[in-house]
This record gives structure tokens, sequence and C-alpha cells, in this order.
């Protein structure tokens, strides 16, 4: 999926916590920086996919995934995490 579009929004880590399947409906999970719907995925019922969480990045865990990147191109991307790093 194309996600090359600047006009997504931004996503602080508190909105994507949010979306752990528990707290609001939507189920959302963030990976190099890209946060993805997955709400819709038998796989995600709840929040939970195996041993991973939503609302968080998966970024390092994607690693131990026995899958690839490749997978996230079934869900839309609906913004782009925000960056933590406060500028001196």
């Amino acid at each position: 999926m194309s996600t090359k579009n600047t006009n997504l929004p931004r996503i602080s880590k508190r909105q994507l916590s949010l979306r752990n399947g528990q707290d609001h409906q939507e189920i959302w999970v963030s990976y190099q920086n890209k946060v993805y719907d997955v709400t819709n995925s038998r796989l995600w019922k709840n929040g939970k996919h195996y041993e991973h969480w939503a609302g968080q990045d998966l970024t390092k865990e994607l690693e131990d995934a026995p899958h690839g990147i490749h997978v996230f191109d079934k869900f839309s991307c609906v913004g782009l995490l925000e960056n933590d790093e406060i500028s001196s």
C-alpha cells in the first residue's frame, strides 16, 4: 500500500494506545512510523494477535514474526506516528 500521501494525519502514541481493541472499537498497530487499521482482521480480534497487542508500535516485534512487511499491504494506513524526540 502506498503511504506517500503527506496529507495523512499525525497520530500520537497516546492516540495509538487507545486503539487497542479495549478502549475504542478501532484496532490500530504501527509499523515503521505508519499506523494501520486492523479492526476488521479476524487475526486481531479483541486487540490481540498471538503474543502481540494492538495499540502499539510493532516495528521491533515484526523481526520475530513468521511473515514479512507485506502483511500490512492488506490494511489501510490511517496516519503517521508522531516522533517523540524533543528537539533542543
